[in-house]
């Protein structure tokens, strides 16, 4: 007999030393996340996310050591109802300034600014210390203007500006990761436990997804001081972690509950669900990491942070399923089974039973009975669901997308309203010699005064350009106003005007000076450029390494190009679907979120590379129960039938608990969690309805054998190709399940 496969080797270590794996198991955890608290994060700076021209002037504005401005805040006066009494509100704004001027973080207190309409008083206010900090030191602020609310009831008196803002954010998104924890426990172990109808069984992969999560966030810490970390990185890590350790965890256990129906000993159990599920668990888990692994393409901070984070939970993931797995299944033997819900456990039976697999027979019935059309159909549906992608535009997430449920929000919706905003503005920064530095100075004059009269352009000031120079001369900054906001398509003209037509004609005659166009609208604009840019080549590594992975797997170049395709056609329906819920203004009540016309820069890229791994979960798993019944002599359409029914079970019980998970993201505060929570509920959901019991089959059965064809240095040799060991069952018990 040849060598066993590590994974049934490790496996059966595992089944009969139970007590010292689960020891080194849980070592393991502990010491990954202690040594991550103890290390500490290392953030990415703004210079570490530098993408495009925006980077580039930012690169240099940080060179020229400008002393920043420290950051400021405001104290606005409002009236509850009605126009505001003017007696009633400097009375307000004077005790506001007295309240103030003692309290520590406060530097200095402004004069109040009415209001055009007088509908407002506004005090603004200097903070001290570190601007970059300001937001963790406004608690005595904030304390200090609830007391002049109090003096004050009849209006309103807040805090609104920067670091008020930026503390309120701050809060929010830990409350938000706080309740997606405490949400997605319960309602994934509920789920678990109408799947298996036992609360062990349903237990053992939520308490392995939690274990794994730990330890990926210690290790992540860890990996930050070689590749920064960034905010969002331990919301994917719980967000992935939770949905590919339960799944792992749900292959394993249902393959071993049904070796053991069937009379199985507890450790040759526990190998046929290493040699067949764990086999599985290794193909999708090493697909997911390939897949992350190409966000190291993108060259930029954010993705490369969630590709860390990624890899390291879905690589825990897989370990544990192979080693402390195996270990549990086999000490509690069939008290995994107990206790026992009693309506819940005998559905739980009847679900595994012939009934079932004759509900799954009908519906894959216009599969096999007519796959040509069956095929032709669901694609076009698909495909007309993704063509609305074609239109997707990509931008940044502003202030105005924020959250309106925290007061500082409602505040600085009632300040925008009394005091419009201005417009916003584009940073022309030049690098030269010192020499040059006057010639530099010209050239800039003249560049501001060739926007007048553009009406892309604001009017300059009568004090003319506004233009800094560094205390060594070589760096220069021009501020170019536009009266538009940051996300219109003027402003994002205006920016192109600058870059294309008047800086060039301004500044090529200066010589050794090079120059960058920057600020919020060429952030928003340049990043966008870098997605779409950086897209096709992430997505060309992805799926030619998936391919490589998948061919050798199943040893079928057919296969492995099939299953690029559908995936490909998950995700691009799944696109199409974004736009259609985001872009547009129309669910905004039914999920809570106010459009920003696009959807956020980063989420294509990583929404690509998270739905192509995730995709592979399902696929691998149907996709071997059919390859197990064709190796058996069972013709293709019956195979078909055989592996789709046999693994509806288990794969709509993953998909469902994927779903749930990703849809609890949806309900967060912030724009860019919605979105990333709806594409991977959505697409899983398409991937486990329509390609799993529709497009797949249909394809399959009108492949036929061709499905299975390699060239002839890929065919297996020797030993027979199945992934069943000498111990599985026999074909005629397979074949009832």
């Amino acid at each position: 007999m040849s060598k066993r496969p590590i994974t049934v080797r490790v496996a059966r270590w595992s089944a009969e030393h139970p007590w010292r794996a689960i020891a080194l198991w849980v070592a393991f955890v502990a010491v990954c996340f202690m040594a991550g608290n103890m290390a500490g994060a290392k953030e990415a700076t703004a210079e570490d996310s530098a993408i495009g021209e925006a980077g580039q002037a930012y690169v240099m504005i940080d060179k020229g050591g400008f002393d920043s401005a420290p950051a400021e805040d405001n104290v606005l006066i409002t009236a509850r109802s009605g126009a505001l009494d003017k007696a009633a509100g400097d009375r307000a704004a004077a005790d506001t300034a007295a309240a103030l001027r003692n309290v520590t973080g406060v530097s200095a207190v402004g004069e109040p600014v009415p209001a055009r309409d007088g509908s407002a008083l506004l005090v603004p206010i200097t903070m001290s210390g570190d601007p970059d900090t300001a937001s963790d030191r406004v608690e005595p602020l904030h304390a200090a203007v609830a007391t002049v609310q109090e003096k004050h009831p009849e209006l309103r008196v807040e805090s609104v500006g920067g670091p008020t803002i930026g503390k309120a954010l701050d809060d929010t998104l830990g409350k938000d990761f706080q309740r997606a924890e405490i949400l997605s426990l319960p309602v994934t172990l509920a789920i678990l436990i109408l799947v298996f109808g036992a609360l062990i069984a349903a237990g053992v992969p939520v308490l392995l997804a939690l274990m794994s999560v730990a330890a990926a966030m210690g290790l992540s810490t860890l990996a930050s001081h070689v590749i920064p970390s960034t905010d969002t990185t331990n919301s994917v890590i719980l967000l992935i972690g939770m949905a590919v350790g339960v799944d792992y965890s749900l292959f394993y256990v249902r393959r071993e509950r049904e070796e053991r129906a069937k009379g199985r000993g507890h450790v040759d159990a526990v190998e046929i669900a290493a040699e067949t599920s764990g086999h599985a668990v290794v193909v999708s888990g090493t697909a997911v990491i390939i897949a992350m692994a190409g966000l190291f393409l993108a060259r930029d901070a954010v993705f490369s942070s969630l590709a860390v984070g990624s890899i390291l939970v879905v690589a825990v993931a897989v370990i544990g399923s192979l080693t402390v797995l195996p270990a549990l299944l086999a000490k509690l033997g069939r008290w995994v089974d107990r206790p026992r819900v009693p309506l819940l456990w005998r559905l739980s039976a009847r679900s595994t039973s012939s009934s079932g697999s004759r509900v799954w027979r009908r519906i894959l019935h216009p599969a096999l009975r007519w796959p040509a059309a069956t095929l032709l159909v669901s694609v076009l549906a698909l495909l007309a669901l993704a063509a609305p992608a074609l239109g997707m535009k990509l931008k940044f997430p502003g202030t105005e997308d924020l959250p309106r449920t925290t007061p500082a929000m409602q505040a600085y919706d009632r300040l925008t309203a009394a005091y419009p905003s201005n417009g916003t503005a584009h940073d022309v920064v030049v690098e030269a010699p010192a020499s040059s530095a006057a010639e530099v100075k010209t050239a800039l004059t003249k560049l501001a005064q060739s926007t007048q009269g553009d009406s892309l352009f604001a009017p300059l000031e009568e004090t003319g350009p506004d233009i800094k120079v560094s205390a060594d001369k070589t760096i220069t900054v021009l501020d170019v106003a536009t009266p538009y906001s940051s996300r219109s398509e003027e402003a994002a003209d205006s920016l192109h005007k600058l870059r294309e037509t008047l800086a060039p004609a301004a500044l090529s005659g200066v010589p050794g000076a090079k120059y960058a166009v920057g600020g919020g609208v060429a952030e928003s604009e340049d990043y966008a450029a870098h997605v779409w840019r950086t897209l096709p080549l992430v997505a060309g590594f992805v799926l030619v390494l998936t391919f490589l992975v998948m061919a050798w797997t199943f040893r079928s170049v057919v296969v492995a190009l099939t299953s690029i395709a559908l995936n490909l056609l998950s995700a691009a329906a799944a696109y199409g679907l974004l736009v259609l819920v985001f872009q547009g203004s129309w669910a905004e009540g039914l999920l809570g979120f106010e459009s920003m016309g696009a959807i956020v820069s980063w989420l294509p890229l990583f929404l690509f590379v998270v739905l192509f791994g995730l995709s592979m979960d399902y696929h691998v798993f149907v996709v071997s129960r059919i390859r197990e019944a064709v190796q058996r002599g069972v013709p293709t359409r019956e195979a078909v039938a055989e592996g789709i029914t046999g693994s509806a079970g288990t794969v709509s019980s993953a998909a469902l608990v994927m779903v749930a998970v990703f849809s609890i993201f949806a309900t967060l505060s912030t724009i860019d969690m919605k979105q990333l929570g709806i594409g991977l509920a959505a697409a899983i959901l398409l991937d486990a309805t329509i390609i799993r019991a529709v497009v797949l089959p249909s394809l399959m059965t009108l492949l036929g054998n061709k499905n299975w064809w390699a060239p002839r240095f890929m065919r297996p040799r020797g030993r027979h190709a199945a992934p069943v060991s000498p111990a599985a069952p026999t074909p005629e018990l397979v074949g009832r399940h």
